[in-house]
């Protein structure tokens, strides 16, 4: 006999439900296929910002870059560079951030550069955490303000 016959309605409801579940449970435990491209991106912008100014001793004033403390947080050790510019603060890179997964290098593939961008926009580790980052946020504020305190800035 086959298993779908018509003259048993029930059998045909529970087969149907058992695949509809499995089916559901196999969607779900997909992983999302961009996080390799986001951990690429993710790898450029300390290593682009941090081989770009680390030096750069021309200009009015004085300059130098001086590295923070490197802060121990839950998924891993967080440290910056801080590079000062005619009383300036000119350029913050992450020398060490978690970087073990996926999942940390698309965490910090966001996160770094905007905690970047509002390190330069406030010139002072007085900066917000970045939403789902907010380990590496702390640590990244500690070891700034470690930067900033060695640079006498």
């Amino acid at each position: 006999m086959h298993a779908l016959k018509k003259s048993r309605p029930l059998r045909r409801i529970v087969l149907a439900s058992a695949a509809t579940v499995s089916g559901m449970v196999l969607l779900l435990s997909l992983k999302p296929h961009t996080a390799p491209t986001l951990a690429s991106a993710s790898a450029k912008p300390p290593a682009a910002s941090g081989g770009s100014r680390p030096s750069a001793g021309s200009g009015q004033g004085t300059a130098g870059s001086a590295t923070g403390d490197t802060v121990q947080t839950r998924w891993g050790p967080v440290q910056v560079r801080v590079t000062v510019q005619g009383g300036r603060l000119t350029d913050v890179t992450a020398v060490r951030y978690p970087q073990d997964n996926p999942r940390d290098q698309e965490i910090n593939g966001y996160a770094l550069p905007q905690l970047r961008r509002e390190a330069l926009a406030a010139q002072s580790a007085r900066i917000d955490a970045v939403s789902g980052a907010t380990y590496t946020s702390d640590g990244y504020r500690r070891s700034l303000q470690s930067a900033l305190d060695s640079a006498g800035f």
